[in-house]
């Protein structure tokens, strides 16, 4: 089975993360399965909108991280391509998350024009505690949506928060028994609009800030990747592996 399940329903294109024994941890390969769907998407004018989600009980654990420490990871790699995707595709952009959303798990919802959530679903973005930086501009785009102070508790202290809490934040639209059906309901709705209505309205919703996301995102992408190289990332990895065992 592929590791990304790729369906056309109507003029809505499904891309599912398919690696549920793994909680769907996302790795180089799928990255770059997702980067090339997105922009095919792009310029095919059949799709009106893209929904993501994940199979399984998690939406996506993140980051493989075994994947990250047996690859180099360069500005060229295929993370950087699926950020780049997701932040230039200009139709509209549907989430459907149940379970863990860690790391980009969480990050890629801040390129979405909608996402609905499960009552179970568990945000997190853990950069600090692997040693790591934020990435997808998330160190612009959340405290613009939440501020400051609530920003820097989450990135610094890693912890997560539940769907209430993402619904308070206006992370997500709202909390669904059935995230996948609203999501493809409401694509459904978004199609049968006048189609460049549609592009140009979510172009101007973005272009207040696009360049600037698209700059700190390059920033973040290369402390990113040396932060990936450096042993205190290295320490912290293997310490997370280790609590993980133990669980």
């Amino acid at each position: 089975m592929s590791e990304i399940l790729i369906e056309q329903i109507d003029q809505t294109l499904h891309l599912t993360l398919n690696r549920p024994e793994k909680k769907n941890a996302i790795t180089q390969a799928m990255y770059m399965t997702l980067a090339n769907n997105l922009n095919a998407a792009a310029g095919d004018f059949a799709i009106r909108t893209v929904l993501i989600s994940g199979n399984g009980k998690a939406f996506t654990a993140g980051n493989d991280i075994m994947d990250f420490m047996n690859e180099e990871i360069t500005m060229s790699s295929p993370v950087f391509h699926f950020l780049k995707a997701i932040h230039e595709f200009p139709k509209p952009l549907i989430a459907a998350v149940q379970g863990n959303a860690v790391g980009i798990g969480t990050t890629m919802l801040l390129h979405c024009d909608l996402v609905y959530a499960a009552a179970d679903a568990l945000f997190a973005m853990p950069f600090v505690t692997l040693g790591l930086v934020p990435e997808a501009g998330s160190s612009l785009l959340f405290p613009r949506l939440v501020g400051h102070a609530k920003a820097s508790e989450i990135f610094m202290t890693g912890r997560s928060f539940g769907s209430a809490e993402a619904l308070e934040m206006g992370l997500i639209n709202s909390i669904e028994e059935s995230p996948n059906a609203k999501a493809l309901e409401v694509a459904a709705v978004i199609a049968d609009q006048p189609p460049s209505a549609v592009l140009n309205t979510k172009a101007l919703l973005k272009s207040g800030s696009h360049i600037a996301v698209e700059n700190v995102m390059l920033a973040e992408g290369e402390m990113f990747r040396i932060a990936l190289q450096s042993d205190e990332t290295q320490g912290a990895f293997m310490k997370f592996m280790t609590s993980r065992k133990k669980d």
